[in-house]
């Protein structure tokens, strides 16, 4: 298969590395030190089991790559608006787009059924670039359950996790997602097929929008804010509010607030994505992962008082540290 990696981060990269090694014609999106050493030494992926080198295309310009039979999105949310038109020429008639990123995907409610099927969601999709551009038929859900960092230009560390499951917005079982996920399974990356693949975007977000924007207002880490009588007094009304909000919308969440900050705590000093981005001078996924839980309470009619203020106050250190709107 042919296969554009839009974002050849560490998860993006890892995901290539993969589907390069496994003999598709791969074609990595990057940009700078990153895309220039890959063009010129390669991609090497680096994990406690495996470490290998592939030479896939690497450009920064999709239009160099043509039309592919997938692409797989991987970049950090607040990029990706400003790189909707940029994606197109990837795009055949009917070429998938598996949005590989945390947070609430823009084609969310697209054939999601109930009040709010169709509706679009302004924090993760302003001015509906996806929607329009792209649009929402194209989408393939996925979940990233995978660890990794970029250790230098062209060099990829996978620190764990290989799981990268797959959905239809309707929840079929079509053609397209099945051959995908053999596609996937080939190269070594557990991707199966799920009925509701929104299901598991939850279940990772639950966690993700209230660890991640507490950790950067407190630099805290997971296990420590998990230990701490104050932030888990924050932490779980933060996540007692979007559980109304998700329940509302059809989620069942399988475990209790306190068995999630439980598992947490057992993960131990760990920054959380979105304060290494702080630390790093990185736009952090703060309308993703948090934002898109505010509007979804106010078209819900959903009361989310924590939420708006940890919000509020994150978006500020956003604005404070210059990052917030920066792509």
């Amino acid at each position: 298969m042919k296969i554009a990696v839009v974002g050849a981060g560490a998860i993006g990269g890892y995901f290539g590395g993969l589907l390069a090694r496994a003999g598709h014609d791969v074609t990595l999106i990057a940009r700078g030190a990153h895309r220039d050493a890959i063009r010129s030494r390669g991609l090497t992926v680096n994990s406690a089991k495996d470490s290998f080198t592939v030479q896939p295309a690497c450009t920064e310009n999709p239009a160099e790559a043509g039309p592919q039979d997938a692409v797989i999105l991987s970049l950090k949310a607040p990029a990706v608006p400003g790189m909707a038109e940029k994606m197109l020429p990837l795009f055949g008639p009917d070429t998938p787009l598996i949005t590989a990123m945390n947070g609430v995907p823009y084609w969310y409610f697209h054939k999601h059924g109930g009040p709010l099927d169709g509706t679009r969601l302004a924090t993760v999709d302003p001015g509906n670039r996806q929607w329009d551009l792209i649009g929402p038929q194209r989408a393939i859900g996925s979940v990233v359950w995978v660890a990794g960092a970029v250790e230098g230009p062209g060099v990829i560390h996978h620190g764990g996790g290989n799981r990268l499951p797959l959905g239809e917005p309707d929840g079929s079982r079509s053609a397209r997602v099945t051959a995908l996920s053999q596609a996937l399974t080939a190269a070594g990356i557990d991707a199966p097929v799920l009925d509701n693949i929104r299901q598991d975007i939850w279940t990772k977000l639950w966690g993700n929008l209230s660890f991640n924007p507490v950790s950067v207002l407190t630099h805290g880490t997971l296990g420590g804010l998990a230990s701490d009588p104050d932030a888990q007094a924050v932490v779980g009304a933060m996540m007692a509010e979007a559980q109304q909000i998700g329940e509302a919308l059809g989620i069942t969440f399988p475990m209790t607030i306190e068995e999630r900050i439980g598992a947490a705590r057992r993960v131990g000093p760990h920054k959380t994505s979105m304060l290494q981005d702080l630390e790093g001078g990185r736009p952090m996924e703060i309308d993703a992962l948090l934002g898109v839980i505010a509007e979804l309470a106010g078209k819900l009619k959903i009361a989310t008082p924590t939420i708006d203020i940890v919000l509020a106050l994150a978006r500020t250190r956003a604005r404070v540290a210059g990052t917030y709107g920066a792509a």
